[in-house]
């Protein structure tokens, strides 16, 4: 397993750059926004809530959340300076949107102050969630609500038989940007024994067949990048590798899976 969420402010700015745009095109997948629409409005928001996205990245679900109803503030918190200056730039004349550098796991944030807490996809990246979980607690109002939804990265797959070649590629990715593949699965002990009421998980869905999507091809190219960093494989081997991705999109063959969910929880009031 790897630290990306500890270590991403070390990775070089090009590193993060190209991070950021794959964090973009995620955003712009409709189902991934039907997905985000589905859980959120779920949460209670009260009028003017304060709220808190920790993970936020460049700010994608932030920008939703700011023009959410019921929602007053919202802030932003990332340990990449990358993803922070990029998320203010994408949020320039949301007045009520605010970005801050910073590790969810040991928030400056004063106690009870927000009303909601949100945590998309960045639980399965982080070490110690635990502390995560304890701090989203800490800052929350009592009766404040907290949301995570993350994927389920073990189900993770362009797998279209036994022995599939670009499996390796989504096995590099799986093991060099996420921390926790099974964390979802963790989900319900990991809030509850933070002091949270846990609410029933909920199941996302996500499917891509006869076509890749910009974002899930990105999984190929990182993954086959990644193999021949390490010298697994050779330059022509990598290239082949995402040549065949694309192969399989354009002839209409391309099969490919994560499964995602979600949870809610409440600080007792």
């Amino acid at each position: 397993m790897t630290d990306v969420y500890a270590k991403i402010a070390e990775a070089e700015p090009e590193v993060q750059e190209r991070l950021a745009d794959v964090l973009e095109l995620r955003a712009a997948d409709p189902r991934q926004r039907a997905m985000w629409e589905a859980y959120l409005s779920e949460v209670d928001f009260p009028p003017a809530a304060q709220v808190l996205e920790i993970g936020c990245g460049t700010g994608s679900v932030s920008r939703i959340l700011a023009k959410w109803p019921g929602v007053g503030q919202v802030l932003g918190v990332d340990p990449s300076p990358v993803f922070i200056t990029k998320a203010r730039k994408l949020a320039q004349g949301i007045p009520n949107l605010s970005f801050k550098e910073g590790d969810g796991r040991s928030l400056t944030l004063a106690g009870n102050t927000c009303d909601v807490v949100v945590v998309h996809q960045a639980l399965s990246h982080v070490p110690q969630p635990e502390q995560l979980i304890a701090e989203a607690f800490r800052v929350l109002c009592p009766g404040g609500w907290l949301a995570v939804f993350d994927g389920d990265y073990a189900t993770m797959t362009v797998a279209r038989g036994e022995l599939d070649p670009l499996e390796t590629c989504i096995a590099a990715v799986r093991m060099n940007f996420v921390h926790d593949p099974w964390i979802v699965r963790r989900l319900p002990q990991l809030i509850g024994t933070s002091g949270f009421e846990v609410m029933p998980m909920r199941s996302h869905g996500y499917v891509e067949m006869p076509e890749a999507s910009s974002y899930m091809m990105t999984l190929i190219d990182r993954g086959a990048e990644v193999l021949l960093q390490a010298r697994h494989i050779s330059s022509e081997t990598a290239e082949t590798l995402k040549a065949e991705a694309r192969r399989r999109s354009a002839a209409k063959e391309w099969f490919g899976h994560i499964a995602f969910a979600s949870l809610l929880a409440r600080k007792p009031a």
